[in-house]
């Protein structure tokens, strides 16, 4: 099942549904890069709020798109990591290094647009 990615704004989300198969998730790898440029976002929200558990492969594939996409251009931000994916990330070691990370899609978007007036700041 692809995960649905939504245009809203300067901004994609990518809301997962359900739980992602290595397939799954690298469908979803492609096609965030892939909608990055095709849309000139300037920011990526990754929505993980009904995933229960995250193994290895899909804390490092979304550390690769993380990367992917600044090399794009734009930020990402993951948001809705459940206390037990947490907790259970921490004692196994498993970090998502320094990406932004956000309690929820509003808090997400806040992060992206609070960046994205710093960026503008810089530029000026």
């Amino acid at each position: 099942m692809r995960v649905p990615i939504l245009k809203q704004s300067q901004y994609v989300i990518a809301s997962i549904q359900s739980a992602l198969s290595d397939e799954e998730l690298l469908q979803l790898r492609d096609d965030l890069a892939r909608d990055v440029g095709k849309h000139r976002s300037r920011g990526v929200i990754i929505d993980v709020t009904v995933l229960d558990v995250m193994d290895s492969f899909a804390v490092r594939t979304l550390r690769a798109i993380a990367h992917m996409i600044r090399l794009r251009g734009a930020q990402t931000v993951i948001v809705g990591i459940q206390p037990e994916v947490a907790f259970a990330m921490v004692q196994l070691g498993l970090t998502l290094e320094d990406i932004t990370t956000a309690l929820d899609l509003e808090e997400g978007l806040a992060c992206l647009n609070q960046q994205a007036a710093a960026g503008a700041r810089h530029v000026q």
